[in-house]
């Protein structure tokens, strides 16, 4: 497990020795594959293997040095041996892998991809996964589940059949080439024919509203944003738990592993097809219906509702969508521990999570944001944690889908963001007790944060680090 550890930072010198000229052509390999399995085991097997339009990604970033995600790729010179590109990414099946279906042994099947710029010669390609059984306190390390070779000149191995675009491609903010930039590429669910206004709309709205947090801010020139306006036969997604199913172009759907709010799809095929005809680094998808809700996997894809059932909680909207950003872009962790989830076992117990914003660690030395902790603040940092625990309790035994859930809602919510916002504490760095879905022993470095409550309170100081540093990797 060290040794492949080492390896990803050893050959990055060498790799940086190359052009991507000398390695690489203009376009996109995309390569479709199944992830099959229960917890405990798995195995990948390919697909299909496609040759798409423009390499969007970096150019000169090509070894990914982050160390996120719950899977990594490395791509290999067959001849020489020689890294020449990398990325970690997270999976639905990993998450899946969490759940009481696998727990109990069921079989499951994803369709997944990965896509990387085009090699001019034959490569191997290395498909990794985090190893949970590693030593107490210890970050999990990554353990080699499937590999093969690909020779790229094979018409029988690479489609490169012409995508057709079937849905219109919108330029939302173009600030550069998309070798240089991050490129944001927003598709809709559930919008009819009819509804492409309002997904014109809510295009404009969420830019906007993404774009108004720190530090996307501040680096709005770094992105670019396109949109396809992808057209369903019916308005609005699935509700399995109501028995209510539409017929949408993305097959997106509530009650993702038994979680009403959860919305995911498993159609990836379809989506990589349709998200493939424009350049994009990450997806994400407004999904045209009312139920509060939203998900977002490390670079994989985010979704988020964009109409709600009660005047005056829109805001609730703009929360799920940065929130959910930033699990999709720079793999940050949920904060918060009392709301229910269908996970079991998320974060192994005395395990280091690989989120840079949640950790089991609680000493100043060992914290992975050490380097941004406040001057002469406590570690761990005492924080109102009894009385919000208290308060969340009551909360989060209402019933989200009850027709009073709001008003029931609102007097216990405004004493939580009392505690939050008149702490002494608040815009101050430390090890705030209760991160993660874990109430104790696991700690987040601000005691607010988007990431943490119901709130659009902004991202504390790690996370907006992570997010600038996963911007300075794309653009350059």
């Amino acid at each position: 497990m060290k040794i492949i550890a080492m390896l990803f930072f050893l050959t990055a010198g060498i790799c940086q020795g190359q052009t991507y000229d000398s390695d690489f052509c203009e376009t996109t390999m995309r390569i479709d594959y199944f992830h099959i399995g229960t917890k405990g085991r798995e195995q990948i097997t390919i697909d299909k293997i496609y040759r798409e339009d423009q390499w969007p990604g970096s150019k000169v970033n090509m070894l990914d040095t982050l160390d996120l995600g719950d899977s990594y790729v490395n791509v290999s010179d067959l001849q020489t041996g020689r890294l020449m590109y990398s990325r970690g990414y997270s999976t639905l099946f990993a998450e899946w892998q969490t759940t009481d279906e696998a727990i109990n042994g069921i079989l499951k099947t994803c369709h997944e991809t990965i896509r990387l710029p085009f090699p001019k010669r034959k490569v191997v390609v290395d498909f990794f996964r985090r190893d949970r059984f590693v030593a107490p306190n210890k970050k999990m390390g990554f353990s080699r589940i499937f590999s093969a070779v690909i020779n790229p000149n094979d018409p029988t191995v690479v489609n490169t059949e012409k995508k057709y675009k079937a849905f219109t491609v919108r330029d939302v903010m173009l600030n550069g080439s998309p070798n240089r930039k991050v490129d944001i590429l927003i598709l809709g669910d559930g919008y009819a024919k009819d509804d492409m206004e309002k997904f014109r709309k809510d295009i404009k709205h969420f830019t906007e509203i993404l774009f108004s947090f720190e530090p996307f801010k501040t680096h709005k020139k770094e992105f670019n944003v396109r949109a396809i306006e992808v057209i369903s036969v019916e308005s609005g997604i699935d509700m399995p738990d109501l028995n209510i199913w539409k017929n949408t172009a993305l097959g997106t759907m509530y009650n993702t592993f038994g979680s009403a709010r959860y919305i995911l799809t498993e159609d990836n095929r379809t989506l990589r097809d349709i998200a493939g005809t424009a350049p994009y680094d990450f997806i994400t998808i407004l999904i045209n219906d009312n139920r509060y809700g939203g998900g977002g996997i490390f670079n994989l894809f985010t979704t988020s509702f964009t109409k709600t059932a009660k005047p005056c909680y829109e805001w609730e909207m703009d929360y799920v969508y940065v929130h959910e950003f930033g699990h999709c872009f720079a793999g940050l962790g949920d904060e918060y521990y009392n709301s229910q989830i269908s996970y079991i076992d998320f974060y192994p117990k005395g395990i280091e999570p690989w989120e840079p914003n949640v950790t089991r660690t609680n000493t100043k030395e060992t914290l992975k944001w050490r380097d941004l902790v406040t001057d002469k603040i406590q570690i761990p940092t005492p924080w109102n944690k009894a009385e919000y625990d208290s308060i969340e309790a009551l909360r989060g035994n209402l019933d989200r889908l009850a027709e009073d859930y709001y008003e029931k809602r609102e007097s216990l919510m405004k004493k939580s963001k009392d505690i939050l916002n008149n702490s002494s504490l608040a815009g101050k760095v430390g090890a705030f007790e209760g991160a993660g879905y874990t109430s104790n022993g696991m700690y987040r470095p601000a005691v607010n944060c988007i990431m943490f409550s119901l709130s659009l309170a902004g991202f504390d100081p790690v996370c907006a680090a992570a997010i600038e540093k996963m911007i300075a990797m794309y653009a350059n």
